[in-house]
């Protein structure tokens, strides 16, 4: 498992994070605070507090440097 924070701060950016994520045959959960969701469930996505950064759990890909590379616009480097 691969642990990387994003930020989806706005609307377009959940609409286009989950188009993206979808693409891939991978399991993805977003964990923020004591919640965990599916990151590939738009309505998940919103039930979250989107204002701040959120962990991304990539489970069991073969290909995360590809996802990782898709999901460059969206992570948070620190």
């Amino acid at each position: 498992m691969k642990t990387v924070k994003i930020s989806l701060d706005s609307i377009d950016k959940v609409k286009s994070f989950v188009n993206e994520i979808n693409r891939f045959n991978a399991e993805f959960d977003l964990v923020s605070g004591r919640y965990v969701i599916d990151a590939k469930s738009i309505m998940g996505i919103f039930s979250l507090d989107i204002s701040r950064p959120i962990d991304l759990n990539i489970h069991n890909a073969d290909n995360i440097d590809e996802i990782l590379e898709t999901l460059a616009p969206y992570m948070i480097t620190e």
